[in-house]
């Protein structure tokens, strides 16, 4: 029989850990993200991938909370404000044709303006919500370019704009978009009769639900587009590789063009229809989207080459965001240091 000297016997104990002793998690990010998934006051989807495939996916809830018919990953959501990159997608892809130019007046794209902000204001202005537009027929709120308010009128007037060039619908672009990205699920909420789109609710302080009904009412263009946690992640990944705009442009979406106090990020720099810490383009990079009733978040982060979807039709508390959106910004803070 071999007889181990001491000190080698202490050396292989050291070596391969107590015969007890747990080895350590490799896979801690997929712990807590399931974690985060079994919150109790969780209802929704969240989807992580890289590249084209799928790291993670937890599917939580009712799409139905009266009739307790529960998600699936197929099921749609209205996305809020993610709507805007979209948006602005569709102006590059026109500036690319050189069919725009971004620094023009948006008085030569829509002549019948006779407010007289609109030989000032600029199709970069509405791009970055750098504009100073409240109402259409309001003077400016401030000169063009020197402060950020945030505003879904500017990306309608951008929706207009693309209309009038291309002389189609907002409905036919956007649709032809989606063709190409081949985001099936995803479209303009007058586009057809609607199948899988989850019923939304807002949950009052004493954590009743009450149903939304007019969560598909919001401007399209600003916040009103459909789509499934699978699209998004096809939407993101098509954009981010260069496949749905040039590189050039992608990093014109991504430049900080100004400075935002958001509700739930803090100090925020906004692009073109995306959003980022100061200094993170290269780190985090995508937008929240909040309608009554739907809370998402869609996130890419460029070194690991991570995309993160998470979608919610039971929003919290929507007067205090940062409850709302304590999901998503709980499940971003795990992929930003994976």
């Amino acid at each position: 029989m071999l007889i181990l000297s001491p000190i080698l016997s202490l050396i292989i104990m050291l070596h391969i850990g107590h015969p007890f002793q747990a080895m350590p998690e490799t896979n801690d990010w997929k712990h807590r993200l399931d974690s985060l998934s079994h919150s109790k006051d969780f209802n929704g989807v969240i989807m992580l991938a890289q590249g084209d495939s799928v790291l993670f996916r937890a599917v939580r809830g009712y799409a139905d909370l009266s009739m307790k018919r529960e998600l699936k990953a197929t099921d749609r959501f209205v996305i809020g404000s993610i709507s805007k990159q979209i948006t602005a997608v569709l102006i590059m892809k026109l500036i690319e044709k050189t069919e725009i130019d971004p620094h023009d007046r948006i008085s030569r794209y829509l002549p019948e303006l006779n407010q007289s902000w609109a030989d000032t204001v600029t199709v970069h202005h509405l791009l970055s919500h750098t504009h100073g537009i409240a109402e259409m027929d309001a003077p400016l709120q401030f000169e063009p370019g020197s402060q950020f308010q945030y505003s879904q009128l500017g990306y309608e007037l951008l929706a207009v704009i693309a209309e009038r060039i291309t002389q189609q619908s907002f409905e036919e672009l956007s649709t032809q978009l989606f063709r190409e990205a081949e985001m099936p699920e995803t479209m303009h909420p007058t586009n057809r009769t609607f199948l899988n789109l989850v019923k939304a609710y807002t949950t009052a302080e004493d954590g009743s639900a009450h149903l939304e009904t007019n969560s598909l009412m919001y401007d399209v263009a600003a916040g009103g587009f459909v789509s499934t946690a699978q699209d998004l992640l096809q939407w993101t990944r098509l954009l981010q590789t260069g496949r749905l705009i040039k590189e050039a442009s992608l990093q014109k979406m991504i430049r900080p063009y100004a400075l935002r106090n958001h509700p739930v990020l803090g100090a925020l720099n906004y692009g073109y229809g995306l959003t980022f810490l100061p200094g993170e383009e290269s780190v985090q990079v995508g937008a929240f989207g909040y309608v009554p009733g739907f809370a998402s978040a869609c996130f890419y982060y460029p070194e690991g080459k991570y995309t993160l979807v998470v979608l919610e039709n039971v929003a919290k508390t929507p007067e205090r965001f940062k409850n709302t959106f304590s999901i998503h910004t709980k499940a971003m803070e795990i992929v930003k240091h994976m």
